[in-house]
């Protein structure tokens, strides 16, 4: 086997423009199938040109020919349908959050490994090889010793729209769907977990979730993580690291696909200021790391274990900025 054959689990949006053709740029992968319980696996799979659709998820997982799927169904549906397909056989790439708590991951986990099966959870962004090259640069000594961390993700989104991110028993909620990046992106800088998590929140008073947050993560380091994230924000996507000499901003942390790949890494130190563009394409990469740890029987870079850790602390925040 050469390519990973996918079936996709649903026809939501970010499949549609985002993933399949992200897979069909991977060299490791292909788009065999795709599922929907809402009558429009035919006509997506048409306009996409996928060979086979389903009209129940149950029919893809029984399909023989597919060795993977791609999970974006609502947060709260990701726990359930990945257990499926493990149960059925299936590695399972799936969207962030990959569950809605710890205890969820911890039966995930179980899960994959009685089914000697591969879970990777989709924080694409990590992809892009501009966080390695903020490491190179944090490590070289550029911005001496890191000390804060700032991160923020916002976006503005209609409150009333009855979206799944305003859906409590879908596992709406800002915290959920970017505060998790900023999370992440703590723990990869500075490599470490957070001893302390402390958030606070505006919990919508009609739907109960948290549409703006922002919160603090102390590491044992001494490094010290603030982020916010909110609905109600016009859209911005950036972290900053500071150290005792210098800072790095990178200007397109999450989604530098929206700026045709070029991660911005603007250097502020003892030697003035630079500006550093790296190019890379985030979700192809994320596709062909899945796809190779599949077709070589190998825990992908980000495996399980990692996400429980994330998990954890988004659960922490959760639980403080509504107490």
């Amino acid at each position: 086997m050469t390519k990973v054959r996918f079936g996709v689990l649903s026809t939501a949006k970010i499949a549609r423009n985002t993933v399949i053709p992200a897979m069909e740029r991977a060299h490791n992968a292909e788009v065999v199938a795709v599922a929907s319980e809402s009558g429009k696996a035919k006509d997506f799979a048409v306009d996409l040109g996928i060979p086979k659709h389903y009209e129940s998820y149950t029919d893809l997982l029984n399909d023989p020919e597919i060795d993977a799927v791609y999970i974006p169904l609502p947060n709260q549906l990701h726990k359930q349908w990945a257990i499926e397909a493990a149960k059925h056989g299936k590695h399972v790439l799936c969207e962030k959050p990959a569950a809605l708590t710890s205890q969820d991951v911890e039966e995930m986990a179980t899960a994959f490994k009685e089914n000697n099966v591969i879970f990777m959870e989709a924080f694409m962004y990590q992809f892009h090889p501009q966080h390695n090259r903020v490491k190179e640069m944090i490590a070289t000594g550029e911005i001496g010793d890191v000390k804060l961390i700032r991160s923020t993700f916002s976006f503005l989104h209609d409150l009333n729209s009855g979206s799944i991110k305003m859906q409590k028993d879908l596992g709406g909620g800002v915290l959920y769907d970017v505060g998790c990046y900023c999370i992440h992106a703590s723990r990869l800088i500075t490599g470490e977990e957070p001893v302390e998590v402390k958030a606070a929140a505006n919990i919508h008073p009609t739907h109960d979730v948290d549409i703006t947050a922002a919160g603090t993560l102390k590491f044992e380091s001494g490094v010290i993580a603030n982020f916010d994230v909110s609905f109600e924000q016009s859209f911005k996507e950036q972290y900053e690291v500071v150290g005792t000499k210098g800072s790095i901003v990178v200007k397109h942390a999450f989604r530098p696909d929206n700026e045709g790949g070029n991660g911005v890494l603007v250097v502020n130190n003892e030697g003035g200021q630079r500006e550093e563009t790296v190019q890379g394409d985030q979700y192809k990469l994320q596709v062909e790391h899945f796809a190779e740890s599949v077709l070589s029987n190998k825990q992908p870079m980000y495996n399980l274990d990692e996400t429980l850790k994330n998990m954890r602390v988004i659960e922490q925040a959760l639980t403080s900025a509504r107490n």
